[in-house]
């Protein structure tokens, strides 16, 4: 699918930088938001950040979900949201029509396309019981450019699939302990949207260097 209109949604904030500080101290910018209330702040890019004063920091990266499933869905749209680029890929391919239910994804492939699935790329398999899960894997963990993480939903009470998925198609044991499973941070997810935020969470401590939860 090629870039289309931008579906994410942008939630401007009016502001006015009002000087409260006397001339000797640095100033602090007070924003009038629209819920109401006044938040005055320093320079601090974290916090200048985190109220849309300025962009995120830039980071290139990617989000392959693999398999077209609820989940993959909200994966794309939540993704989508925080600055990746999104790929839906599904070996079985998606007609005209289904292709339009996908409005997040920035493409839509059928097979792992190494000019667009690269170091930047956070790669989640969102359904461990498809047939095609262990040669998809395989065409990933084979790129010459290795992806920067790539994961397999499913309970880690159950035992993994992908393990004996990738063993029948010769592939080495030091090669799939690149695949992570369980995924995500573990805040009790239950319904898609619900794993989506959990899996993206992870992926976000991860490439932070954070270890998720409440200890700051």
């Amino acid at each position: 699918m090629n870039d289309g209109p931008d579906f994410g949604h942008s939630h401007a904030q009016q502001y006015a930088h009002v000087s409260h500080a006397p001339a000797s101290e640095p100033e602090a910018a007070t924003h009038a938001h629209d819920h109401g209330h006044q938040h005055a702040h320093s320079s601090d890019p974290a916090c200048a950040m985190a109220h849309g004063d300025i962009p995120g920091d830039g980071e290139r990266r990617t989000l392959v979900a693999v398999f077209a499933s609820p989940v993959a869905q909200h994966l794309l749209h939540f993704g989508r949201d925080m600055g990746y680029h999104t790929i839906l890929l599904d070996p079985r391919g998606l007609s005209a029509a289904e292709a339009q239910q996908w409005p997040d994804a920035h493409h839509v492939l059928t097979v792992v396309a190494p000019e667009m699935v690269d170091d930047t790329a956070d790669v989640v398999a969102t359904d461990h019981d498809r047939p095609e899960l262990g040669d998809v894997l395989r065409e990933v963990l084979a790129l010459d450019q290795p992806v920067r993480w790539i994961g397999v939903m499913g309970s880690p009470r159950h035992t993994a699939p992908h393990i004996a998925a990738l063993r029948e198609l010769g592939v080495d044991d030091a090669v799939i302990a690149r695949v992570h499973r369980p995924i995500g941070l573990n805040i009790g997810s239950r319904t898609p949207p619900e794993i989506a935020i959990s899996t993206l969470a992870g992926l976000i401590a991860d490439r932070r260097g954070r270890p998720g939860g409440t200890t700051f």
